[in-house]
């Protein structure tokens, strides 16, 4: 792997096999390696940024599509009516392992509170 590739790099470019689930132009969602629920997709932008806060500044246009793929990907896996939580870690002391923004959309299940 190349000092600027992430893995989601080499997801994207189809170097490292993944579970695909949905797919724009602008974006790829994947099932999540470690679900953390039933349902556990991450979306991510093909364009890489590091975290939220950085594609928010950057490229606004391209969060709304992150966000829309969310959606998207909780119709298409029969979560949107009953529910589903979409979650982006930004940096080490939120989760982050992989500098590549990413969207979490998890769902399928009733979910436990967060942040405690």
């Amino acid at each position: 792997m190349g000092m600027s590739e992430t893995l989601f790099e080499q997801i994207i470019a189809r170097e490292i096999p993944a579970e695909i689930v949905y797919e724009t132009e602008t974006t790829l969602a994947f099932r999540d390696i470690g679900p953390q629920a039933k349902v556990h997709v991450l979306v991510v932008p093909k364009t890489r940024y590091r975290n939220l806060a950085a594609l928010a500044a950057a490229d606004p246009r391209l969060l709304a599509d992150v966000v829309a793929s969310a959606e998207k990907v909780a119709e298409l896996e029969g979560i949107k009516e009953s529910g589903y939580r979409v979650v982006f870690n930004t940096d080490g002391d939120a989760g982050q392992t992989v500098f590549h923004v990413h969207a979490h959309v998890l769902g399928g299940e009733p979910l436990s509170r967060f942040g405690a």
